[in-house]
């Protein structure tokens, strides 16, 4: 860690991270949870991003109103998040805010008061974010992928919950829940910009001290299934995600397989995008991405094209897998470090993004990973790790989610027997 990062695990359990950022003015300030949509149960689906929207209405000494008006009054915004493993909580201020937004944190975590009709009109809220993600085909084509990665587990569901569970969630299970998972030792609260970690310390001691003491169990191991997802829609565009089981962000191919994605489907130079785009004219957005989850991951590849065009573009897509298994040249190695590079040190300009990458860095690696060591891990990656990244993950048995007009795409089967040719 660099004198700029300073890093504290109080008695209770709660830790406490910081990084002061000179000649900015200011601070972003958050509390990140490790509960997410991967610690629930199947009938308790979605109860993470339920608290996540809770959280902000009304506690015993603010109404909803006076949370957001308060935050406001002085500049700052408020927002959180939900994700399958951590639900985030986070404030940005100018520096001379930065008590307020402790405060503010602080107390929607600890004395929320759940008022029943704020319980009911919250769920309706969700249930129209969930019709509007069904009606949405190039969003909820990820969510029916995911769930055929991981089938018939808390990894596939999910984040929003289904309508569902979501009407039969009950005030009892929030809060139930809440006190089981957002206790001191599943808490990091994070700070980065104009702050000193010492001034931190005393905020959080503040603000914090009335969290709940209990330890939930760890979260269900994920198991990939893999398999195929199909659903004709009357769409003008079929939307496609093929995927593959990928290492965990704690493997040391992580970083092959990452370039890797950079080079396939990260950006305008990449070879999906120069092939299908490009050259062909099938699609308007294609890409690769990879999702490093704790203990696994996943490698996709994301297309949304015209039924007819469909027939032509899959070949094609899966000739690039093939192909970059066996034959990946230096300089668009070189291209994809660059690229890689340029990101983390961007990402380092923003107290937001700093903050959250403390947060998630002691969450999965227990530890902060020095930049220079990332950067170091990003250079040493060979042409030959890359090629062998490719290897791994195309040639296991893959996950297909198509929705739209369908019919022209080919079925899992035989895109597995091409991937094997």
């Amino acid at each position: 860690m660099t004198d700029a990062i300073r890093l504290t695990k109080l008695p209770s359990g709660l830790t406490v991270v910081s990084e002061k950022m000179p000649r900015v003015e200011t601070v972003s300030l958050g509390a990140y949870v490790d509960a997410g949509t991967r610690h629930e149960t199947a009938v308790e689906n979605g109860v993470s991003h339920f608290l996540e929207h809770m959280a902000f209405k009304g506690t015993a000494k603010r109404d909803a109103a006076a949370i957001a008006r308060e935050i406001e009054n002085v500049g700052g915004h408020i927002n959180a998040y939900t994700s399958r493993e951590n639900t985030a909580f986070y404030c940005k201020v100018l520096k001379e805010d930065a008590g307020l937004a402790a405060d503010i944190i602080g107390d929607i975590l600890s004395h929320s008061v759940f008022a029943p009709e704020e319980v009911e009109r919250e769920r309706g809220v969700i249930l129209q974010e969930i019709g509007q993600a069904n009606d949405t085909p190039d969003d909820i084509v990820f969510d029916h992928f995911q769930a055929t990665a991981y089938a018939a587990q808390a990894m596939g569901r999910p984040v929003l919950g289904t309508e569902d569970t979501i009407k039969h969630m009950s005030r009892d299970a929030l809060t139930g829940y809440m006190k089981r998972h957002y206790g001191h030792g599943r808490m990091i609260v994070a700070a980065a910009g104009a702050i000193e970690h010492d001034d931190l310390l005393e905020l959080v001691k503040a603000h914090f001290a009335d969290l709940p003491h209990a330890v939930a169990p760890d979260a269900e191991a994920a198991r990939y299934t893999g398999g195929e997802f199909r659903e004709e829609r009357d769409l003008d565009q079929v939307h496609l995600v093929l995927g593959f089981p990928a290492v965990p962000a704690t493997d040391p191919m992580h970083m092959p397989t990452q370039l890797l994605s950079t080079l396939l489907g990260g950006g305008m130079s990449s070879r999906l995008f120069q092939e299908i785009r490009e050259k062909r004219g099938l699609v308007y957005s294609v890409y690769s991405f990879v999702s490093p989850f704790a203990d696994h991951g996943l490698f996709a590849v994301y297309a949304g094209t015209g039924e007819d065009q469909a027939e032509e573009l899959v070949p094609v897509a899966l000739e690039e897998l093939r192909r970059v298994q066996k034959d990946v040249t230096q300089e668009e190695l070189d291209r994809a470090k660059a690229q890689l590079r340029a990101s983390l040190l961007m990402s380092l300009e923003s107290t937001g993004s700093r903050c959250e990458q403390l947060a998630r860095q002691l969450q999965v690696h227990g530890r902060i990973i020095p930049v220079e060591e990332t950067k170091a891990k990003i250079a040493a990656v060979t042409v030959e790790q890359v090629q062998q990244a490719a290897a791994r993950a195309f040639r296991a048995v893959p996950t297909l989610a198509a929705l739209g007009p369908a019919g022209k795409v080919p079925a899992l089967p035989v895109i597995a027997e091409k991937l094997a040719a």
